[in-house]
């Protein structure tokens, strides 16, 4: 159900953006309808500069505090989906967008994203565990990849042979 879901959704989005454009062009005129379609543009970029840079230092204090910051990691992917859905000509689009900066539906998706993610820390590997599958580790971060500085005299390439 949800593979067939996608694919109508997919058809069905710009539609219905075709129609948002018409219903409100008939309402407030050409001109008005390109000027909230430019408007609502400058306000996504705007909002997502200034709760970008708020979520920039939330970051940055739990870093320092030591602290996971898996809520405010969501909240910025949330934050920038948003901002490009603002971006994004389009009605239906600019609703979504706007309601991913409301607080109060971020907080409600991570209640529903938080139920199906938990990020368990365990020394130096990370362990991602999702429910109902058994849980992964992941590389550990501690130990840089080797690196192997080549010099001019060191490397050259040899023509394709025919």
């Amino acid at each position: 159900m949800r593979l067939l879901l996608f694919p109508i959704l997919l058809l069905a989005w710009p539609l219905a953006e075709i129609a948002g454009f018409v219903l409100v062009g008939r309402a407030v005129g050409l001109w008005g309808t390109l000027g909230l379609v430019v408007g609502t543009a400058i306000l996504g970029g705007l909002l997502l500069r200034m709760q970008g840079t708020h979520l920039l230092r939330q970051l940055s204090a739990m870093g320092r505090q030591g602290q996971m910051p898996g809520r405010t990691l969501v909240d910025g992917a949330m934050i920038v989906i948003a901002g490009i859905l603002l971006l994004l000509p389009g009605f239906l689009t600019d609703i979504v967008g706007l309601l991913l900066f409301v607080p109060f539906v971020r907080d409600a998706i991570w209640s529903l994203a938080r139920k199906r993610v938990v990020v368990v820390r365990t020394g130096q590997d990370d362990v991602v565990r999702t429910a109902g599958r058994e849980p992964r580790a992941t590389q550990p971060t501690s130990s840089p990849a080797p690196v192997i500085d080549l010099g001019d005299e060191d490397y050259r390439r040899d023509p394709p042979s025919p």
